[in-house]
């Protein structure tokens, strides 16, 4: 079993909280299911759930209706999985500037909990 942990900004935001938050209860309910399979399986959860994209960036899919969500993650030493941001997607590209933003959090991630991972 995996532990799934929350990033926060230096300035305590939860970005992928407020991503979370913004669903509808249906949707929300099923992403809750897939982030569970995550938490379960880790790294040997592949697609139609998880598909890596760069960098040691990967991206958690929940499909509802016409609307797929990502919820973007990384994994640390210690099987610990943290969660990034996430963006709801209609369209076949996730979109660079939703991967640049999950790269810059597991940059500040790392460099603030750098001393942990020793």
């Amino acid at each position: 079993m995996y532990e799934i942990i929350f990033y926060d900004t230096a300035d305590g935001k939860c970005p992928v909280q407020d991503f979370l938050d913004s669903l509808e209860p249906k949707f929300l309910a099923k992403t809750l299911r897939t982030i569970d399979l995550l938490e379960t399986n880790g790294p040997l959860l592949r697609e139609p759930y998880s598909k890596p994209l760069e960098n040691g960036i990967f991206e958690l899919r929940t499909k509802h209706g016409s609307d797929i969500n990502r919820v973007f993650y990384f994994f640390i030493i210690g099987q610990k999985i943290i969660l990034t941001n996430g963006i709801i997607k209609k369209t076949a590209k996730t979109p660079k500037s939703a991967i640049d933003l999950a790269k810059k959090y597991k940059t500040d991630y790392e460099w603030r909990h750098r001393n942990e991972q020793l």
